[in-house]
């Protein structure tokens, strides 16, 4: 039966705009943006085989495109769909910090990060670049690495922490594993980053360390 012949309330789009977002599963959200399924099947059908294969919506969604289009009827153009929500969906909940707001809290921090860093498949370190009051200036991704890590040359932090005169820091990578504890690499760059941009005076606030369930913060464990 197509999903025109199912009754008005339980179509996934209407049953959107009814009730919200939040009454939809996982299979009717993804069958949304299919629109279509494949022969002998419809879309809420296709997006359950997928889902099913994945082994879920974060995991779906979390693939690499080259991956992803290895999966049955998802062509360029639902790959680029579905890549162009969750870029969408980033950048709606990393907007509220980019406003200059103050940063003076993990949690804060942790948000912006995360929906920056969390699932790449590489390992990215960053810098949230401060004011004297702790309001983001900018976010930059200095150092991009394989899946296991990122060169992270302190020189390079300090030139760019002084070209937007910040006063402060708070440094962040990702683990691509999805593990968020933090490394004896990771204890150890920080150590040299706290001691070459204190030659600067400029603070290092914490570094996270983003995975799969949240993030780690290294302030809130003592380790600067």
């Amino acid at each position: 039966m197509a999903i025109t012949d199912w009754p008005s309330g339980e179509r996934p789009r209407e049953k959107l705009l009814q009730r919200g977002a939040a009454s939809l599963s996982d299979a009717e959200l993804l069958a949304i943006f299919l629109r279509t399924g494949m022969q002998g099947g419809t879309a809420v059908d296709l997006a359950r085989q997928l889902l099913q294969q994945a082994g879920g919506l974060r995991a779906l969604l979390d693939l690499r495109a080259a991956r992803m289009a290895r999966l049955p009827g998802m062509g360029a153009a639902r790959r680029a769909q579905l890549l162009a929500a969750l870029e969408v969906g980033r950048r709606y909940l990393a907007e509220p910090l980019e406003r200059g707001l103050p940063l003076d809290n993990p949690e804060k921090a942790g948000q912006l990060l995360t929906a920056r860093l969390r699932g790449l498949p590489y390992e990215v370190f960053a810098c949230l670049f401060l004011d004297n009051k702790h309001r983001l200036i900018v976010f930059e991704q200095l150092f991009q690495g394989t899946i296991d890590a990122a060169a992270v040359y302190p020189r390079e932090v300090v030139r760019r922490a002084m070209e937007h005169n910040a006063a402060a820091v708070i440094l962040a990578h990702n683990h691509p594993s999805g593990v968020a504890e933090p490394s004896q690499s990771d204890h150890a760059i920080t150590r040299r980053l706290v001691e070459a941009l204190g030659l600067v005076d400029i603070r290092v606030l914490d570094h996270l360390v983003i995975g799969d369930g949240g993030w780690v913060s290294l302030a809130s464990r003592g380790a600067l």
